[in-house]
């Protein structure tokens, strides 16, 4: 697999895909989006079991590419070309996140902006470095949010705080957006990838057929009503209980050892 853009690896079932383009702060270009779906389908291929995402560099993201947008306004004669087809290539990357029932855990590292903010929000944790900062930089130039962060910052923040961030573009420190639920941990900037790595080496050994199934039903929950999630819960519980993991679970439950989970 030739990637351009990004640096794929795998080790013990944890894929980490680091966005390579520090040059550039690691920018959404139509070529970086094109090999994030790449990388995620082939994490997806090679069965890992945790998918951790990060950047390069001073940057986890810092939002979608201006430059790559302007040459592509010059070229093709209007704005909306860089909107078209490469907005709609980072949409199917954050589908891919959400509909892929393997955990993703961002590693954020310096600046998140905008589309990047929105990268990170759409995995299912977030770790950030002391020195990460986090802004919706859209207002700034005149643009509305795209990449789900309508969708993933209210359910995060809350809708007052969504829209104090989103109608100013103000950016937050890692601390802050600890407190308000933007995130999961902060961690000292030199242990960022060993911490998370411990966290995505324990998913990875864990049932991580009943975690796709849990991201299913948070995935589902704000769209649903009582019933309706009762309802998928009863469905995900019998695929559960159906599972290897569960019987293994069980027995080590009463074997007083730790389960040997094998995601299925």
């Amino acid at each position: 697999m030739n990637l351009e853009t990004v640096d794929y690896s795998l080790d013990s079932g944890v894929a980490t895909v680091q966005m390579n383009r520090p040059e550039a702060l690691n920018a959404l270009s139509l070529q970086l989006s094109l090999d994030l779906r790449s990388a995620f389908e082939k994490a997806i291929a090679d069965q890992a079991r945790a998918v951790i995402l990060t950047g390069s560099g001073r940057a986890f993201c810092s939002g979608g590419d201006l430059r790559e947008m302007q040459s592509m306004w010059k070229k093709e004669g209007r704005i909306e070309a860089f909107l078209e087809d490469p907005l709609k290539a980072l949409h199917d990357v954050i589908v891919l996140i959400r509909e892929s029932p393997i955990p993703f855990i961002a590693a954020v590292n310096g600046v998140c902006a905008g589309a990047g903010t929105n990268f990170a929000l759409a995995c299912d944790i977030v770790f950030a470095a002391e020195d990460a900062s986090f802004n919706e930089a859209f207002v700034r130039i005149g643009l509305s949010p795209d990449c789900g962060g309508t969708f993933f910052l209210p359910r995060a923040v809350g809708e007052k705080v969504a829209a104090e961030l989103f109608m100013t573009g103000g950016t937050v420190d890692a601390s802050r957006a600890l407190q308000i639920g933007m995130i999961n941990r902060v961690v000292p900037a030199a242990a960022l990838m060993e911490e998370t790595g411990k966290l995505a080496a324990k998913l990875a050994a864990g049932p991580t057929g009943s975690i796709g199934r849990i991201k299913k039903m948070l995935n589902a929950t704000f769209s649903n009503s009582l019933s309706e999630q009762l309802a998928l819960e009863h469905t995900c519980q019998i695929e559960s209980g159906k599972s290897a993991d569960f019987k293994e679970g069980v027995a080590a439950f009463f074997e007083k050892r730790p389960p040997n989970f094998t995601g299925q």
